[in-house]
């Protein structure tokens, strides 16, 4: 099996002779010393944290970073001067309420970026092909241009879809285009692969953004004869932060950028293959690295990967709610092969509104969220999917309302 070639890209970006795990620790702490001394010259939100560790492990010394005093106190995580600042991302994020996170980044920050996009974009895209980006394309550096861009590395061509354009819009796209590479959401995946119909040439496919659970990750092999890529990433951590290698068994850590921990909810670290919250902290960025952050995001360490790769890989990622999961609903969901999308409202009621490409749905969609959530009352609302509707995603797809 060949190896991620995310270790390539790490060997080569850090002007490394091999890449080892001794030698990747020991460029995490190098990174990791530097950012604190950094922080110590600057002032702001860690200023009186201490210039040096002299281990890794003394990292759990240092207080969390939490997403609240990001959002309250964004300008005061900023390493760099305001002028070195090439793209900043702001908003407010799916179950957050107040002020929005403010994220700074370089135009090193972002070059990084598309070089980590490129190593694992190029485990399914070669050279010559066309690739269909159905992520929102917001400006210069914005998610889905950093995307095009590493896939132009690649000397691949990038059809910019974007996110809005409706079923019958890409599916004219895909149809004139042959595109036979995707990267963007899953759940919108398989609903362009379903309102497509037989021929859909989308062969390989890179999904992020939304969980991955199995059932779906079940329903794109079929649709694309094809093992996905899950990705994950966050604006925290420069939008790239983990992807798939050829043995589709976890993802694999940006390492040489990315120091990532476990922990329980009482903020202690796990051993590998206990299941906790993800702690980052973003040593290879310079605008605005964060130190110990707490994403909300939870995963496990995986061992060793068999493609022989160094860098760590964690598992699936998925996010603890105030209300039934919709990780665990999208397992159930879409396994039905009439379902193309579906919204969520949870308010004591589960509430599914779902399109779909046949009438009479709506007991089958009921039956499975009822074995996911048994003592829930539920109430599905279905209607017949057409061309010039689009994917539900715009917004949030699950929405609790307290």
């Amino acid at each position: 099996m060949r190896r991620t070639r995310l270790d390539k890209w790490i060997k080569d970006t850090e002007a490394l002779p091999e890449l080892s795990r001794e030698g990747l620790e020991v460029l995490q702490l190098k990174r990791l010393n530097e950012t604190l001394e950094r922080a110590a010259a600057r002032g702001g939100m860690y200023a009186g944290y201490p210039r040096r560790l002299g281990s890794l492990e003394e990292l759990s010394s240092l207080p969390f970073t939490t997403p609240e005093q990001l959002s309250e106190r964004s300008g005061s995580f900023l390493l760099t001067s305001q002028s070195q600042v090439e793209r900043v991302i702001s908003g407010a994020t799916s179950g957050t309420t107040g002020a929005g996170k403010r994220v700074f980044y370089t135009l090193e920050d972002m070059e990084d970026t598309v070089g980590f996009f490129a190593a694992g974009i190029s485990e399914m895209l070669p050279a010559g092909e066309r690739c269909l980006i159905a992520f929102p394309f917001t400006g210069p550096f914005g998610l889905g241009d950093l995307i095009a861009r590493a896939v132009e590395k690649l000397g691949a061509e990038p059809l910019k879809a974007g996110y809005g354009q409706s079923w019958g819009e890409l599916c004219a796209l895909v149809r004139d285009a042959r595109p036979r590479c995707y990267i963007g959401f899953p759940t919108a995946l398989l609903g362009l692969g379903r309102m497509y119909g037989p021929g859909f040439p989308i062969a390989h496919a890179l999904v992020s953004a939304d969980a991955c659970p199995q059932g779906l990750m079940a329903e794109i092999k079929k649709l694309t004869r094809s093992e996905p890529f899950p990705h994950y990433g966050s604006r925290e951590c420069g939008l790239g932060g983990a992807v798939t290698c050829p043995a589709h068994e976890g993802m694999h850590l940006r390492e040489n950028h990315i120091i990532a921990e476990i922990v329980d909810g009482e903020g202690n670290s796990l051993p590998l293959g206990e299941y906790g919250e993800l702690v980052i902290s973003t040593v290879g960025l310079r605008a605005m690295p964060l130190l110990r952050y707490r994403t909300g995001d939870y995963t496990r360490f995986l061992p060793p990967c068999p493609c022989g790769g160094v860098t760590r890989r964690i598992d699936r990622v998925s996010r603890k709610t105030e209300g039934p999961s919709m990780e665990k609903l999208d397992e159930a969901l879409f396994r039905l092969p009439g379902l193309v999308d579906c919204r969520v409202e949870f308010d004591g009621v589960l509430k599914i509104s779902a399109r779909v490409l046949e009438p009479g749905l709506e007991g089958e969609i009921e039956r499975a969220a009822w074995v996911c959530f048994p003592t829930l009352p539920v109430q599905v609302s279905c209607a017949l999917c057409a061309m010039e509707d689009g994917p539900m995603y715009p917004g949030k797809r699950y929405v609790i309302k307290r």
